[in-house]
């Protein structure tokens, strides 16, 4: 991560370190200021995969993460660096350019750490409204991707169903709780506020690979949901 705009790197300057989860129920982000990257030698990742906190100073977020890796794919620079920038003027301290975080073909992609929901296709008047949503503790579901945690992309698909059939916006409103881990076609529960589905969604197969919004090679493939009901 680095901060929006130009800096040159002075020698000896700490680097800031964050390490989050995105459990829901147990949302946590903290900072480590390091001298030495080797000082991350230390850091318990066993304990950070298993969602427990206590490794640095608590930081009360979200933070705004935005990809401008334009070295793998120019589009997460044509169309990150701007809404970075705009974020930035609107949210000092909380913006931070990333590498990459997936989905070029979605550039600009906006990730809130650690409530861990991913956007894209940004232009910047929309990734305000995302922070907007971000800042009082619910999800935009426009040019919502899914939420980092989920256990897999038919998890993520399902729950971005529930969202928009039920207009829920909380980040723990609406879950994905099991799923059959096989094949293309798979059964998803979902909780969606005090009610539950079974959302059964079909992983499309790849087709010819194209152009991304810029240049670069991406194999166009999605998924789609069958039906939906109450249980």
């Amino acid at each position: 991560i680095r901060k929006p705009g130009r800096h040159a790197r002075v020698p000896g300057a700490p680097r800031a370190v964050y390490v989050a989860s995105g459990r829901p129920g147990h949302r946590w982000l903290e900072r480590l200021d390091v001298t030495d990257l080797g000082e991350l030698a230390h850091l318990d990742l066993e304990a950070v995969a298993a969602g427990r906190d206590g490794h640095g100073e608590p930081v009360s977020g979200p933070l705004f993460l935005v990809c401008t890796h334009g070295s793998k794919d120019m589009c997460c620079a044509v169309f990150g660096r701007p809404v970075v920038t705009g974020l930035a003027q609107n949210h000092p301290g909380q913006v931070w350019e990333v590498s990459h975080v997936g989905g070029d073909r979605w550039a600009g992609n906006l990730l809130t750490v650690p409530d861990g929901y991913l956007h894209g296709s940004l232009a910047v008047t929309e990734a305000e409204l995302v922070a907007k949503e971000a800042l009082s503790g619910n999800v935009r579901l426009e040019h919502l991707r899914g939420r980092t945690s989920a256990e897999s992309p038919w998890a993520q698909f399902a729950e971005i169903e529930i969202r928009g059939r039920t207009g829920l916006r909380g980040l723990d409103a609406v879950l994905a709780t099991d799923e059959d881990p096989r094949g293309d076609v798979r059964k998803v529960l979902v909780t969606g506020g005090a009610r539950r589905y079974e959302v059964v969604v079909r992983r499309l197969p790849s087709i010819a690979s194209g152009h991304s919004r810029c240049s670069a090679r991406v194999v166009l493939a999605g998924f789609e949901v069958e039906s939906v009901r109450e249980v």
